[in-house]
C-alpha cells in the first residue's frame, strides 16, 4: 500500500528552476503590501524583526530563523510595526510601486540581489518565489494552508542562502538552497502540526490526519477537543492559518492525489478513503484544487513518471 502521509510527499516535491531570490534590507518605520500572485513564496527572517499578516488577518512577529510560506492568491503585509501603513506595493513580476504610483524597483536596488530602503537597515529578510506551480508541485500547494508561519525553521540554511546571495552564486546553487529552506520549513511544520501540536488545535489536527474519511465538522472537532466551535475556529485560524474545514479539504485532496499517483485504486475507492461520498464529488473538488480531473492527473503521472510530475 502507498504511504498516504502527505508530509512525506511534500518533502520530496519542490524543485525550483531559476527562482526569484532577493535579500530585503529595511530601516526605520516601513511596511510592504505584497500582491505578486506568486504560486509559492518562501520568506525567511535573517536579522531584526518584522510583522507578518495576511490581508484581514492578525499580525505575527517574526524572529531571525523564522520562515513564512505563502501561496497564491494570498496578499499579505510585512512591516516594522503593524500600525505602519504600506508605503510600497509589490505586484506581479516583482514590480514595486509607491503610494503615488511611481515605480520604485530600480530606485531601491542596493547591489547584488539586494533591495530595500536602507542598505544599513536593521531588519533583513530573504524572499524567494517559485515562478510556476509545477516547480513547487501542485500537490504541495494543495496541502499547505494559504499562509504558514514556521518558527525557528531554518536559521542555518537562511544564513547560508544569504551568504550565497551576497556572492551572487550560480542560479542552480541558489535554487537548491531555496528548496532546502522550504523542505526544512515543511519538516518543522510537520512536527508542529502533528505530534508536536498541543491544545485543542493539536487534538483537531491529529483527528483529521488519523481519520480523514470521517465526516468531520467544526462542531465534531470542537467536541473532540473539548472547546466551543467558535473557540476552535479562532485558535485554528491563528495557529494554522486556515479554517478547520478548509484544512480538512486540503488534506483530503493531497491524499487523493498521492493515491492516484501511487496506486491503481479506483476513484470510488479513493473517494471513500479520503472522505468523499462519491467519485463525482471528489472529482469536482479535485478539479477545482488542481485544475485537472483525477483521471487526467493520473494519466499524466503515468506518462511522465511520478518524479517528473513533482519536479515540474
Amino acid at each position: 500500500m502507498a504511504d498516504t502521509d502527505p508530509w512525506t510527499m511534500l518533502l520530496r516535491a519542490p524543485r525550483a528552476r531559476d527562482a526569484f531570490l532577493l535579500r530585503v534590507v529595511m530601516g526605520g518605520p516601513w511596511s510592504l503590501l505584497v500582491a505578486d500572485e506568486a504560486p509559492l513564496t518562501v520568506m525567511g527572517q535573517l536579522q531584526g524583526n518584522a510583522w507578518f499578516a495576511v490581508e484581514g488577518g492578525e499580525p505575527t512577529l517574526l524572529h531571525p530563523g523564522d520562515v513564512v510560506l505563502v501561496r497564491a492568491p494570498v496578499h499579505y503585509r510585512v512591516a516594522s510595526d503593524p500600525s505602519v501603513q504600506p508605503s510600497m506595493t509589490i505586484g506581479p513580476d516583482q514590480s514595486c510601486t509607491g503610494a503615488d504610483g511611481r515605480e520604485l524597483a530600480d530606485a531601491l536596488a542596493q547591489g547584488v540581489r539586494t533591495w530595500g530602503n536602507d542598505p544599513a537597515g536593521a531588519d533583513r529578510l530573504i524572499v524567494g518565489t517559485y515562478r510556476s506551480d509545477t516547480q513547487a508541485s501542485r500537490l504541495l500547494l494543495g496541502a499547505l494552508p494559504p499562509a504558514l508561519v514556521v518558527p525557528a525553521a531554518a536559521p542555518e540554511l537562511i544564513g547560508l542562502l544569504n551568504r550565497e546571495l551576497a556572492a551572487d552564486a550560480d542560479a542552480g546553487v541558489l535554487d537548491r538552497l531555496l528548496d532546502l529552506v522550504l523542505i526544512d520549513a515543511v519538516r518543522t511544520a510537520r512536527a508542529q502540526l502533528t505530534s508536536g501540536a498541543g491544545g485543542p488545535v493539536g487534538v483537531a489536527l491529529r483527528a483529521i490526519h488519523s481519520a480523514p474519511a470521517q465526516p468531520w465538522t467544526v462542531g465534531s472537532l470542537a467536541a473532540r477537543a473539548g472547546v466551543s466551535r467558535s473557540a476552535l475556529a479562532a485558535r485554528f485560524r491563528h495557529e494554522v492559518g486556515d479554517t478547520p474545514s478548509a484544512y480538512l479539504t486540503h488534506w483530503r485532496l493531497a491524499l487523493a492525489a498521492d493515491l492516484l499517483l501511487d496506486t491503481d485504486a479506483t476513484l470510488d475507492s479513493i473517494a471513500a478513503r479520503v472522505g468523499y461520498g462519491s467519485p463525482f464529488s471528489l472529482s469536482a473538488a479535485f478539479s477545482r484544487r488542481f485544475g485537472v480531473s483525477p483521471r487526467a492527473f493520473r494519466t499524466r503521472g503515468q506518462a511522465e513518471g511520478r518524479g517528473a510530475d513533482l519536479a515540474g
